[in-house]
């Protein structure tokens, strides 16, 4: 399940940073070395704050984008909001396998 990270992390990244900044992928968490240190219901918690914090995130986004002026007259941005639309879909599809996951 691929969030919105890569499968390496720069240098000065951290496991808190990465889910601050809504990185929820198992796979890129489990880079850091701190990731195997935590029980599976810590792991959740983090997976949870950083699926909240990518949900936040993209409404900002479509927020934004919705906001910006002579909205109806840029098709373009229309694209814009689809996208964001498609990955919230995917958001909520990959919450509820990963509660799925965590709850066993």
């Amino acid at each position: 399940m691929r969030g919105s990270g890569q499968s390496s992390q720069p240098a000065n990244m951290t496991l808190q940073k990465a889910v601050d900044m809504g990185e929820y992928d198992t796979e890129y968490l489990s880079t850091f070395p701190e990731w195997y240190t935590f029980s599976r219901h810590i792991q959740f918690q983090y997976i949870r704050t950083a699926i909240g914090n990518r949900h936040a995130q993209l409404i900002t986004q479509w927020v934004e984008i919705n906001n910006i002026l002579d909205f109806r007259l840029k098709p373009n941005l229309q694209i814009a909001l689809k996208n964001i639309e498609k990955q919230l879909k995917k958001l909520e599809k990959d919450r509820e396998k990963l509660f799925l996951d965590y709850s066993k």
